[in-house]
């Protein structure tokens, strides 16, 4: 075994960080447990995504925009407060509580002070997971903390902490054990100075959840937090062991409070003493469900009858406890609520679908369906153009999402469901795309391993589960066969009728999945003690997530059929060369024991190489594990050189095309290696803080399947590899631009205006917003769907630093004729200023070439027409792109290729080009002769005016009074002059330069040869507008010219002082 210590890499940061990725969606949203308003301005309202940072609505759920991106160093919130006696003040509280299986850890307390717009880590970063932020409703500085700490191990930091600073200073004022956190905390808004804490003892690993013991109890104190009281055996109250409690005082009489408690005599208890004594108001076991997900309590602020409880689904009681009705939320397992202390009919509540708002109690709530935070666990790909991609989230289904669309954007419309799998991997059928295997557990009938087969064609879902026997409230030990929560699925890369499923053993499908046989013997270490029922000492809780000892990474190898690959969870690797007929352990030795196995990614150019990475995080260890071996396991290198030690590794991938270009995710970040892993770096970008759960390569754009901000794309990994050069002694460098797609712009876009746009194309509606970057170029942002990759062309170009010169890119054609230049320099021209420009900051810059060629000519002051004078499409074929700054200047050559969708020929595209060019010259012709006779009719008017008061005055203004009417009545054909707006269109005749630039979308709307019609309308136009062409020229020649004589025979002056103007 050796470790690699890396070589410098060549590659900087910040040119890495210049590139741009997209987030395609699905606007659906992931798990929330943590939701607050603000108690003044009821259209706003905060949410922290279980793994996606904190998010804020302005208009009452219509739409969420995330504000923590940039300042947050962790993605899980599990609290949020907004101060009542500053509503600008706002705590999150880092790190979930509800310690599921894929529970990830915070940083700490962050802090806002202008409502969200920046925020700053105000400590206590050892906490991992906070349950509750509570602020005195007076003063916003004086903040408490209830942490649960650790949920893999014992810590220090965890209880309550208190703050009255503001979170410069902490107090640790309710302290346990290392064990046992703090899972809930109330404080009495009438006298602040009355809390109550809950303690709860748990402790998560690989293979179970255990919650309560003696540590758990229920903790209050009068004075503040100065000291704590521990009235878990008061009267009333249930015996131990306790597990996890929700407490909650009633703000609406005073020494109300109301409790959920797991214990044995689990159930809802209410004290009307403060705490004195209790009593057991209902045992409804519907409302106690998996205790240590939920036991969630809420007073109402008004009501001290009413109190919510947050389990599988929501229940109220307005009846002090007795009874609960039921609450229809827009999703099921529901954590957090917050009920306006002034108005209760306004709430906000999260679950784990998302946020929802409601304005009437409760009755309806806004759509959880503008979210950009889904859960993915593992990501594949269909062939199709543009590709779609495959995931599971949690707590939803498996879904389809297109990679991009014609649409201009890819909403929610465009998504589709492939089956009820929530949790495993998901593979597609090599020569069918409708078919879509994936993993279930958790979310579908069918037994252990719940395994679904969905088809497209038919929307059926067959469940193929290798072994149908239901396991509920067993351990693993007595299971035939033991599948994970994320068990791998496959269909072989040589044989796309063989499909592969592993649990503790590798089984093998040659019907999809209509029956299975095993290939291999237990290929994990089978301990019986990791395999006993999850839970207790209270609650058992045998969902399946914590089956162990399973094969939790499987891979058949693409360059030799028969060779398979498989890790398991508790920290084997072996390997099979023979098509699983004998295997050999090939673990890597020094790899911590009982480690999983998070991935294994064979080389796509090498046979022998293969990457591990692993994690032993549920053992509180997050440490980054990666190994590479070049012998199919006989040796391993460990590469872990530049990946902080407390960032654990989740997945890995090499680039096809490069050898030794790698990509990690992480528990928060994307890393790269330019040198096989010797060496990494963060690839951050405007990528946000998240866990990075799969990675994929496609068509070489490389995706990632966050735990939190759904999918992302980064298009075009050539961009990538050519920043692995050395750039010291260049000032300048152009990056060779990938192959680009032709596809055309959508219709149904609307000309912005400010704030929140709309746009509708092809019947789908999406919401965006829209700003300039630093090089002019309008930038859309959407709201409620994915993001579509650039229109047109992306080019890349470094800076050593910014020019004091022009800079300039030119496009040409395949002979080397321009097209179109775009320039660094402020320009004149009307036209180029519409255009980007280029931006000439030091480091990577990019600028978006719209592919199109230079629009019409314009008409100053036209608004018939100022949206529709664009240039033409450029067609397929070759180009190239010059870069000059000064006296230095570079060029790389591209290709545009047509949609392969498409049944257009070469010739089409020629043909439609040709027209459009035909087109856009006319209009040019036709827009130049309007500025012709506009100018020689002012100057007309001009000299009139010169002749007035003097006895030439009659003559000159008989004369120019006809020739300016001639004039008029041939712009009067060319154009529509009395169009003022919009509502215009519809009550004014169409002229000639409108009508023909009507023609314009009819060849240009699709990637067609034009209709032979368009060629005899265009003839029909160009015959009427050569008329008026030639009326204008017989003007300008005769009837111009006579005037102009006219002016020279009476001396008309050329300079006429006046008095008045």
């Amino acid at each position: 075994m050796t470790q690699t210590q890396g070589s410098p890499i060549g590659v900087n940061s910040e040119l890495l960080n210049g590139l741009e990725w997209r987030c395609i969606g699905p606007p659906r949203g992931g798990r929330v447990v943590a939701v607050a308003g603000d108690p003044v301005n009821p259209a706003v309202f905060y949410f922290g995504a279980c793994a996606g940072g904190v998010w804020k609505t302005y208009d009452g759920g219509t739409y969420w925009e995330n504000v923590s991106d940039g300042f947050f160093e962790t993605a899980s919130v599990g609290a949020i407060d907004v101060s009542t006696a500053d509503p600008n003040v706002i705590y999150a509280g880092m790190g979930e509580a509800c310690i599921r299986i894929d529970v990830t850890h915070g940083d700490g307390v962050y802090r806002s002070t202008d409502a969200g717009k920046s925020w700053q880590n105000m400590g206590l970063k050892d906490t991992r997971h906070i349950s509750r932020v509570r602020t005195h409703p007076q003063n916003a500085d004086l903040v408490y903390v209830a942490a649960l700490g650790h949920a893999f191990g014992p810590n220090s930091e965890r209880g309550i902490f208190r703050s009255s600073n503001g979170g410069r200073d902490w107090e640790h004022v309710l302290f346990k054990s290392e064990d046992a956190g703090a899972a809930d905390l109330s404080i009495d808004p009438n006298n602040p100075r009355n809390l109550f804490a809950s303690i709860w003892q748990t402790r998560r690993s690989f293979w179970n959840l255990s919650s309560g013991g003696p540590d758990s109890g229920l903790w209050r104190t009068t004075d503040g937090g100065d000291t704590w009281e521990d009235i878990s055996g008061n009267p009333g109250l249930p015996e131990g062991p306790l597990g996890r409690i929700g407490v909650a005082v009633s703000p609406a009489q005073a020494g109300r409070v109301y409790a959920t408690i797991e214990a044995k005599d689990c159930g809802i208890y209410r004290s009307d003493d403060n705490g004195d004594t209790w009593e057991l108001m209902s045992d409804d076991r519907d409302l106690q469900g998996r205790p240590w997900y939920y036991q969630h309590i809420f007073a109402d602020p008004q009501d001290a009858n009413t109190c919510w409880i947050l389990s599988y689904g929501a229940w109220k009681s307005i009846d002090g406890g007795k009874t609960f009705t039921q609450v229809t939320t827009p999703h099921g397992d529901n954590h957090d609520i917050w009920i306006d202390p002034n108005n209760t009919q306004r709430i906000i509540e999260g679950n784990d679908g998302g946020a929802c708002v409601s304005y009437n109690g409760g009755d309806t709530f806004s759509t959880i369906y503008n979210q950009l935070t889904s859960q993915f666990y593992h990501l594949t790909t269909d062939d199709r153009f543009p590709y779609r991609v495959y995931g599971t989230q949690q707590d939803n289904s498996a879904i389809s999402v297109p990679s991009r669309t014609v649409k201009g954007a890819i909403p929610w419309g465009d998504c589709y469901t492939v089956g009820s799998s929530e949790s495993g991997y998901i593979a597609l059928h090599p020569d069918d795309p409708n078919i879509v295997v994936s993993g279930a557990v958790g979310s579908s009938p069918g037994g252990g391993g719940n395994m679904l087969r969905y088809d497209h064609n038919t929307g059926q879902v067959r469940i193929i589960t290798v072994w149908p026997e239901l396991n509920t409230g067993y351990g693993a030990e007595n299971m035939k066969y033991r599948f994970q929560w994320t068990y791998p699925i496959q269909f072989s890369p040589h044989n796309p009728d063989v499909l592969y499923a592993t649990g503790n053993i590798v089984f093998r499908s040659t019907d999809q999945g209509s029956s299975w046989e095993p290939i291999s013997p237990d290929l994990t270490r089978n301990d019986p003690t990791k395999m006993q029922p999850s839970g207790g000492p209270v609650t058992l809780d045998t969902s399946g997530a914590e089956t162990y000892c399973t094969i939790f990474a499987f891979v058949e190898s693409a360059h030799e059929a028969g060779v398979f690959w498989a890790g398991s969870d508790d920290g084997l690797v072996n390997i099979s060369r023979d098509g699983g007929d004998t295997w050999t352990n090939i673990t890597p030795p020094t790899l911590p024991e009982w480690s999983q196995i998070a991935a294994i990614e064979l080389s796509p150019h090498d046979p022998a190489t293969a990457y591990v990475a692993a994690t032993k995080y549920k053992l509180d260890d997050t440490r980054p594990l990666l190994y590479r071996t070049t012998d199919y396991g006989a040796s391993w290198s460990k590469i872990i050189n530049g990946i902080p030690e407390d960032d654990f590794t989740r997945s890995i991938r090499e680039d096809p095309n490069q050898a030794g270009l790698l990509f990690v995710g992480t528990e928060t970040s994307l890393y790269v290696s330019f040198n096989d892993g010797d060496s990494w770096q963060k690839f951050k970008a405007n990528l946000p803080v998240v866990p990075f759960y799969d990675l994929l390569i496609k068509d070489d754009d490389l995706i990632a399947a966050t735990h939190g901000r759904s999918f992302w794309i980064l298009d075009d990994l050539s961009q990538v590899r050519q920043l692995a050069v050395d750039l010291s002694g260049e000032s300048v460098h152009l990056l060779k631009p990938g192959t680009k797609v032709r596809l055309g712009a959508p219709f149904g876009g609307r000309r912005p205006s400010g704030g929140k746009n709309y746009q509708l194309s092809l019947g789908a509606a999406v919401t965006y917003t829209e700003s300039k970057n630093s090089s002019g170029e309008t930038v859309r942002k959407f709201l409620d769907a994915g993001q579509n990759p650039p229109g047109g062309l992306r080019v890349n170009y470094y800076l050593a630093e910014a020019p004091e010169s022009e800079a300039t890119l030119t496009f040409m054609d395949s002979e080397g004729n321009k097209i179109k230049t775009f320039s660094s320099a402020e320009l004149e021209n009307e036209d180029e200023r519409h255009d980007a420009r280029v931006a000439t900051a030091a480091g990577l810059n990019h600028f978006d070439w719209n592919l199109r060629y230079p629009p019409a000519n314009r008409v100053p002051g036209d608004k018939t027409t100022e949206d529709s004078i664009i240039g033409p499409l450029s067609p397929p074929g070759a180009y190239s792109v010059r870069f000059t700054v000064g006296d230095e200047s570079q060029t790389q050559s591209f290709d545009l290729v047509k949609n392969p969708n498409v049944e257009a020929t070469q010739e089409d595209f020629d043909a439609q080009f040709a027209m459009l060019l035909q087109l856009r010259d006319k209009v040019s012709e036709t827009h130049d002769n309007i500025n012709r006779l506009r100018s020689a009719r002012t100057q007309v008017a001009e000299w009139a005016k010169r002749a007035e008061d003097s006895a030439a005055e009659e003559a000159v203004s008989a004369s120019a009074d006809a020739l300016k009417q001639q004039f008029t009545d041939i712009e009067s054909e060319l154009i529509q002059t009395e169009y003022r707006g919009a509502r215009d269109r519809l009550t004014l005749p169409v002229k000639l330069n409108a009508k023909l630039l009507g023609l314009v979308p009819v060849v240009a709307a699709a990637d067609f040869r034009p209709p032979q019609q368009t060629y005899e309308v265009f003839a029909q136009y160009t015959e009427e507008l050569d008329a008026q062409f030639q009326a204008l020229q017989s003007v300008i020649d005769n009837e111009l010219s006579e005037f102009e004589n006219l002016l020279a025979e009476l001396q008309i002056p050329t300079i006429v002082p006046r008095t008045t103007p």
